[in-house]
Formats: C-alpha cells, sequence, structure tokens
C-alpha cells in the first residue's frame, strides 16, 4: 500500500477525534452502532468498548460455531516505512522481519534490554519499505517512542497513525463466506472487480494481506486474528469503519453471525492457548517462558535489542507457562494461588494466570506460571479458589483446536 494511504482524512479532521477522544475516554469510531445495539461497555486501557451484546457464552459459541463480529478499533496502528525499514525492524524487534515478503505478517516481541517482553506485535509488511506494526491498546506510546529511539540509526521514519485507522475484524468458520458475499469489496487497481476480490482473500493463506478497497476507498484485509478459528481483521479510516461493519452485519445475518464483545474474545482467545499481554506476558517474562523462545530470531545475523539477555535465557528455575484442567464449574482466575497439594503443609507451585470456565469444553482451564518442577504433562496442582483447593491437571496448550 502506498505511503499515506490510511492518512487522507483532513488534519483537522484529525484533530477534532483527538479532542474529543482527550476529554474524558477514547470512543470507537463505531461506538454509536454499539450504543444502538444495546451493548455493554468496560473501559479498556482508556477506550469505552463493548464488553458484550448479548451474552458472553452466545457470542463464544457463535464464533466457534458461524461468526462474530468485533471492533478492536483500540489496537495500536505504526508505520515504519524507509529504504531501510527492514533493517530497523531486524534490530528493532525479536524477529526477522526481513525475511517477510509484501503482503506477510509475522507475530514478533518488542523486548527490553534485559529480555522481558514490552509488548508483542503483528507486524505486517505491505510494501517494499513499508511496515504496519500492530501494538496492544495500552502499550502505543511506548511502543511508538521505543520504534522511534531503536530506528533513528537508519534511513527511515515512524509515524503512529492509531488515530487515523478502524479494525474491524470478523472471526468464525463462516468468515470467509461472509466477507466474499460483502458488496462493495474490490482489489486496489485501475479494472478490479468484486470477483478479484474473491479470487484473492479465498486464496490467501494464514498470516498474510491484501490491498483492497471498499467503496472505493482503502482497506487491508488480513488473514489473522486472536481467536483460534479461521477470520479476516479490516484495517479501515474511521469514516469508512460504520459502513464497513454494516455491510459486514448484512452480509452475515444469514451465516449467523453475531457482534461479539471483549468477554468473548478473551475466552476465545484462552481457548486457544493465546498469550495476552499483561497476564501471560510482561516485562518481567522472557519469551522462553511462555513458549515463545521461537519468536526470537536468535539465527538473523544482526544485532537486536534484548539478544545477549535472550541468548543467556532465563534462570533454570524461573517458572514457566502451562496449561491447566479441572472437573467441575468452579474455575481459577487470574491471580489465584496454586498448591501442590491439599493441605495446609502443601507448598505454593504457581499463580494462574488467566482462567474461565471454557463454553467450548465444558469445564474450567486456566493459564499459569509454575516451578519447572510442576510442569509436566499430567502433574496435579490444586487451585485456591477463595480459600477451597481444586485439582487440576496440566495439560498441554492450546485446549482448543480448530477442524481445518
Amino acid at each position: 500500500m502506498t505511503e499515506g494511504e490510511f492518512s487522507t482524512a483532513a488534519t483537522a479532521a484529525r484533530a477534532v477525534r483527538r479532542q474529543e477522544n482527550s476529554v474524558t475516554e477514547r470512543l470507537s469510531p463505531l461506538d454509536a452502532i454499539h450504543r444502538a445495539a444495546g451493548a455493554t461497555f468496560t473501559d479498556f486501557a482508556g477506550w469505552q468498548m463493548p464488553v458484550r451484546y448479548s451474552s458472553d457464552l452466545a457470542e463464544h459459541k457463535a464464533v466457534r460455531t458461524a461468526a462474530g463480529l468485533f471492533d478492536l478499533s483500540h489496537m495500536g496502528e505504526i508505520v515504519v516505512v524507509g529504504p531501510e525499514a527492514d533493517r530497523a525492524l531486524d534490530y528493532a524487534l525479536a524477529g526477522k522481519l526481513s525475511a517477510s515478503a509484501e503482503g506477510q505478517a509475522k507475530y514478533t516481541l518488542l523486548l527490553a534490554r534485559h529480555g522481558g517482553v514490552i509488548d508483542d506485535l503483528v507486524v505486517y509488511r505491505t510494501g517494499a519499505d513499508r511496515y504496519l506494526v500492530v501494538a496492544n491498546a495500552a502499550n502505543v506510546a511506548h511502543v511508538a517512542d521505543e520504534l522511534r529511539a531503536r530506528t533513528a540509526p537508519f534511513d527511515c521514519e515512524v509515524f503512529d497513525e492509531s488515530d487515523d485507522m478502524a479494525l474491524i475484524a470478523v472471526q468464525g468458520p463462516k468468515a470467509l463466506d461472509i466477507l466474499t458475499s460483502t458488496a462493495g469489496f474490490g482489489i486496489q487497481g485501475d479494472g478490479n472487480d468484486h470477483d478479484d476480490f474473491v479470487d484473492a482473500v479465498s486464496g490467501m493463506k494464514y498470516y498474510r494481506a491484501v490491498a483492497a478497497e471498499f467503496a472505493e476507498q482503502p482497506v487491508l484485509v488480513a488473514r489473522t486474528g486472536y481467536t483460534g478459528e479461521d477470520g479476516f481483521e479490516l484495517y479501515v479510516s474511521p469514516d469508512q469503519a460504520p459502513a464497513l461493519w454494516e455491510a459486514l452485519a448484512e452480509a452475515g445475518e444469514a451465516h449467523g453471525l453475531v457482534p461479539a464483545g471483549l468477554a468473548s474474545r478473551d475466552t476465545l482467545r484462552l481457548e486457544a492457548g493465546m498469550p495476552l499481554y499483561g497476564h501471560e506476558l510482561t516485562r518481567d517474562t522472557f519469551p522462553a517462558q511462555a513458549g515463545l523462545g521461537r519468536v526470537v530470531a536468535l539465527g538473523k545475523e544482526v544485532d537486536f535489542v534484548g539478544r545477549a539477555a535472550s541468548e543467556e535465557g532465563p534462570a533454570a528455575d524461573a517458572p514457566v507457562l502451562v496449561g491447566l484442567a479441572s472437573e467441575g464449574r468452579r474455575a481459577g482466575r487470574a491471580g489465584y494461588a496454586l498448591f501442590d497439594g491439599e493441605g495446609a503443609d502443601a507448598s505454593e507451585a504457581g499463580v494462574i494466570t488467566s482462567g474461565a470456565l471454557s463454553p467450548t469444553l465444558g469445564h474450567p482451564i486456566a493459564m499459569a506460571y509454575v516451578a519447572p518442577r510442576h510442569a509436566a504433562t499430567g502433574t496435579t496442582l490444586y487451585v485456591d479458589v477463595r480459600g477451597t483447593r481444586i485439582a487440576a491437571s496440566v495439560v498441554d496448550l492450546p485446549f482448543y483446536r480448530r477442524e481445518k
């Protein structure tokens, strides 16, 4: 995509949005649609975002069986562009971004020099010398500042375009059918029509993206997501987001599409074993502890921030991330302690970082950091649920895999 495609809104309009959002809280460009739909809201990193529309269970099940429509406009979008953008990101991030082909996305990490995780990111190569870095809402400003500082020696520039982008996701087994049946899409370029769009997205591999159009305005369509299902994420200007949302909702009605909030998104990603920043990932967490050692490209020829610490790795007795499954209906939650026995003399074995009663599996699941001696699959640990010790077994992640 060409530089500035998502920055076409007038400077005055952007200033108005920023001023409105800075008064008390940040509002999605889809806020009016959510309120009309009866959504319940929650504060998320300063944004007022829909947590649910009907029920967490119904929205979760819709994504697993049909499709859910998510507003993710709170996420941050940072563009890195210039002749040395690839080299700059190889230095700034843990992955080898220069190896990405145009139209490819990669999951990567922004590491601190001591090896901890500042944020986990998805980076799209949208041109020969242009990358789109997607950051978590709570970390956008810090990620942008870090990227500017780390890429300063290279011939490239960093732009925080978060105010100029909205993000809508369609997730679920019917996502492709919904996207291809939505009117108004085409592929960028003269002479390209809806049929070209259908061909492009139907043949798109996972973690790929294509520069498309909706209502003759640019939209980046990516086959990515955070639910464990097939699906697409669509980056579009805020002004165009309401029309895109409504078009997707209309096309998806026949396929069982429902609007879905952040509560179902959380249980979906938990079932899929996907880490959440602030829970499974923190500045004190080495990627290897979270099972993400493969994301750190120690084989790339250049130095990168956090390399020395990553090569040394965490201490041998550092906690490691595991999955837990238990019976009954009482689920452990983030912060609940784990013990190696039921009695008063039991020793603390770890702590839960995310937990819920799995809507798909019908029993409690959790992710937790435990001492390595307790990490073997099949180990029995005990979750302290409000003073009651409940047995849980260490299991392999993820808890759920979709059929392909």
